[in-house]
């Protein structure tokens, strides 16, 4: 078995779960890896077969998506150059997570294509929604990465296609403490605006990593540093809590961690504004946006706020076996079995 595993670029979350489903994966099949997108700031440790600009949205700084970059980066004749050239037909299986030029080649070239990805989960209808409508957004989750089948992650497990987040062993290895600061990722923020809010907050020390600088400095309790993944992952598991935007990873990698959590969904980003619902009933307080307003509610979190306890088993093998054994014919089910004993792992109990 020969399988592309295609991978959204765009942010940091897709390529942090891919750190785990792809030694996953490379125990059962051949795997080559597609990644597409230009906002990423993690560094890969697995070698990146193909790579293309894809559709990338462009962060801005004041807590949202900066529309006007977002359409001058793309390029419409690239990208439909790239989805005629992409090599799906070489593959007897593409595995997608939320990533538009391998999706809609195998959309145009009849090839299956099997979403694996938060984004799909989106698509249940008992998954909480937001309480406002936004077509663009909702036609984004739709028709981004078209797939033949979806499986999907979530803070909870809402049917029985989607499961509870991976967390990736660099999280789940981790020493957990508590040195007192509050770690921040908000990317669609500028650091002026960041530390503005975030000084006028009494007993906290922030440590902000930030999309918009190349050097660390201090401000006041405000401490700014480019992005750095290890650094990061250091910082969440000895601090006191975590603020961060209403993406998917992070929030759920600092519940895993046992840190209280704040999110702050990012404007003209859907996905966010779903995943902020899901939070919230899960306990997790929403700040609508970071400013003067919300000042009072950041300091009574910082002041009282509480971590949620959460339950993610580490299941990453079960997943993927779980779409090989139902996405592949009888005679490579076979040799998936033989794999599965040479591991000994419960997929026979799967697979018979």
């Amino acid at each position: 078995m020969k399988i592309l595993y295609a991978i959204q670029g765009t942010g940091n979350g897709h390529l942090s779960r891919a750190m785990d489903v792809i030694p996953a994966l490379e125990k059962r099949v051949t795997v080559d890896v597609l990644i597409s997108g230009i906002q990423a700031d993690l560094k890969v440790p697995f070698p990146v077969k193909y790579r293309y600009d894809g559709l990338s949205f462009i962060f801005g700084k004041g807590g949202g998506v900066d529309i006007l970059k977002t359409f001058r980066r793309a390029s419409v004749r690239r990208l439909i150059r790239d989805i005629k050239s992409c090599p799906v037909q070489d593959y007897d299986l593409v595995i997608n997570d939320f990533e538009p030029v391998s999706a809609w080649a195998c959309r145009i070239k009849g090839i299956k294509c099997i979403a694996l990805s938060h984004q799909s989960a989106l698509r249940s209808s008992l998954v909480p929604k937001p309480k406002h409508a936004d077509w663009m957004g909702s036609q984004i989750l739709k028709n981004y990465a078209p797939a033949s089948d979806y499986y999907s992650f979530h803070f909870r497990k809402y049917d029985n296609k989607i499961f509870t987040p991976i967390i990736r062993n660099d999280i789940r290895n981790q020493e957990i403490t508590d040195m007192g600061h509050f770690t921040v990722y908000l990317p669609a923020y500028g650091d002026k605006k960041l530390i503005k809010n975030l000084a006028k907050i009494k007993n906290a020390k922030w440590e902000v990593f930030s999309k918009h600088t190349t050097k660390d400095y201090s401000q006041g309790n405000v401490h700014i540093q480019p992005i750095d993944g290890m650094k990061f992952v250091q910082s969440m598991a000895a601090s006191a809590g975590v603020l961060c935007g209403a993406g998917f990873e992070t929030p759920a990698e600092a519940m895993y961690l046992t840190k209280k959590l704040m999110v702050i969904p990012m404007k003209r980003q859907y996905e966010q504004h779903f995943n902020a619902e899901s939070l919230r009933e899960l306990g997790v307080p929403v700040l609508p946006k970071l400013g003067k307003k919300s000042r009072k509610v950041l300091q009574e979190w910082v002041d009282e706020g509480k971590e949620i306890p959460v339950y993610f088993p580490e299941q990453t093998q079960f997943i993927i076996d779980k779409v090989l054994q139902e996405h592949i014919s009888a005679p490579e089910i076979e040799e998936v079995k033989k794999k599965a004993l040479l591991f000994s792992l419960p997929i026979l109990k799967i697979l018979s």
